[in-house]
């Protein structure tokens, strides 16, 4: 469904003929230097033109006019920033896909090994689950269509349609000596932003891995199932992990700030004119009744999940446990352009938390730091953390001389080798004391029992 009003982020034209957005006239005329700086442009605007013209004469085949104007406004997008970008039709509806955060689909996670579909996992309640479809099954083919020289993304476009039309997988699956066929009817598939569970009888461990339009209603579950397995006097307090949490919506990252907060600023965004600053508050009720909070950051937290950290570090909600965060501090607008001719992604503000920060380029620092031990053949790459917003070519420059690049990102796939994990379960059943917890104005660490 198209959206009436422009997407805000945390994360063509067919012809030949451009338009300029009309202004007051006074702005364009109002002295010389300003008619100079116009006819400039309209000189510009003139050798875009015959250079178009001109390769679509003279070019040694003949070149795609759509393709042409596309790729030509794609370089005057990226050429602001790294996140500016033209998106065609095909990717503005993955982007409102992703977003979403439900499609019409299977419910399985899937990768590539191989040159087939291996399943990760199936997701729970989903037409794949009941269909019988189990973790590590390798899927051959898709109706009748190989699977074997295809993407992993041109695998799963072909498994998502539209809900209530059916698809046969034919799946290899170990201990069974014939290839596997099932055939299963597509339905609404929400992405699992959120998953919860308790972790050593009385911690509730909440992670988000995207920010997209089911994430806080994802948050309010988690803490219901949490609820559920821990009564309110046993539950030490709560986990948030944001690790490896790339971003998405602004006005989701505001409403899982808003969980833990009663009052105050949770995040500004200002633009280029002091007219468009705007400012987002909290309204009253802690979701989590006020107990304790760790929130886990690293080097690839970015975004929206930067501003939910900035925001309850600022006001002294929670004790941030990790690494330094990525450092995208900028918000980007998706403007449809129309029917058929995609979307611009343009950045249109930076956001600062509540104490006025900028983490552009910078990012969030930790209350508390802690690297994770590397593997050895981790410890062999030359590079091992995650370059940052600052290592970006052409990014929007942060505070002088506070730039910061490159960040810890690593999380053990085993959790019983996860530091950061260890230290915020430790925090919160008082085995480990730290200055940092609980941050100033919040009840004292709980004694171990």
């Amino acid at each position: 469904m198209m959206r009436k009003t422009p997407l805000i982020l945390l994360g063509a034209a067919t012809g030949a003929a451009l338009t300029l957005i009309a202004v007051q006239p006074q702005s364009i005329f109002g002295d010389g230097s300003a008619k100079a700086a116009v006819a400039d442009t309209y000189r510009q605007l003139n050798l875009f033109g015959d250079v178009f013209e001109r390769v679509r004469a003279d070019y040694v085949e003949k070149p795609d006019d759509q393709k042409l104007i596309e790729t030509a406004i794609n370089g005057m997008l990226t050429s602001l920033d790294p996140h500016s970008s033209y998106m065609d039709p095909k990717s503005f509806r993955d982007m409102q896909v992703q977003t979403r955060g439900e499609f019409g689909g299977l419910g399985i996670e899937v990768t590539m090994e191989d040159g087939l579909i291996k399943v990760v996992t199936p997701i729970d309640d989903t037409p794949a689950a009941k269909a019988g479809v189990l973790a590590n099954d390798l899927i051959t083919k898709l109706d009748d269509d190989q699977v074997q020289g295809l993407t992993l993304n041109q695998a799963v476009e072909k498994m998502r349609g539209p809900v209530n039309t059916k698809i046969k997988l034919t799946i290899l699956r170990k201990g069974t000596d014939k290839p596997v066929v099932v055939s299963i009817t597509r339905d609404v598939i929400r992405v699992r932003a959120v998953r919860s569970k308790v972790e050593s009888g009385d911690v509730g461990y909440i992670r988000m891995t995207q920010f997209n339009e089911q994430t806080t209603d994802g948050l309010k579950k988690a803490f219901t199932d949490i609820k559920a397995k821990v009564s309110d006097d046993k539950l030490k307090g709560y986990i948030l992990d944001l690790r490896n949490n790339p971003g998405g919506l602004l006005d989701q990252a505001i409403s899982v700030s808003d969980a833990f907060l009663d009052k105050g600023e949770i995040v500004s965004t200002r633009g280029r004119n002091a007219e468009e600053t705007q400012r987002f508050n909290a309204r009253p009720g802690d979701l989590s009744n006020h107990k304790p909070v760790i929130v886990l950051i690293n080097g690839g937290s970015a975004s929206a999940s930067e501003i939910v950290a900035g925001a309850l570090q600022d006001h002294k909600r929670v004790t941030v446990v990790g690494t330094r965060s990525f450092g995208k501090g900028s918000v980007q607008t998706i403007i449809p352009l129309g029917s058929g001719n995609g979307a611009l992604r343009l950045t249109t503000a930076r956001y600062y938390t509540p104490s006025g920060r900028s983490i552009q380029a910078k990012g969030i620092t930790p209350d508390i730091e802690v690297l994770q031990d590397l593997p050895d053949d981790i410890k062999a790459k030359t590079d091992t953390s995650t370059k940052g917003e600052a290592s970006l070519r052409g990014h929007l420059s942060g505070d002088p001389g506070k730039e910061q690049t490159g960040s810890q990102s690593y999380i053990p796939p085993d959790e019983k080798n996860d530091k950061a994990l260890h230290m915020a379960i430790n925090l919160l059943e008082g085995t480990v004391k730290n200055s940092a917890f609980p941050p100033s104005g919040v009840a004292k660490a709980p004694v171990p029992n």
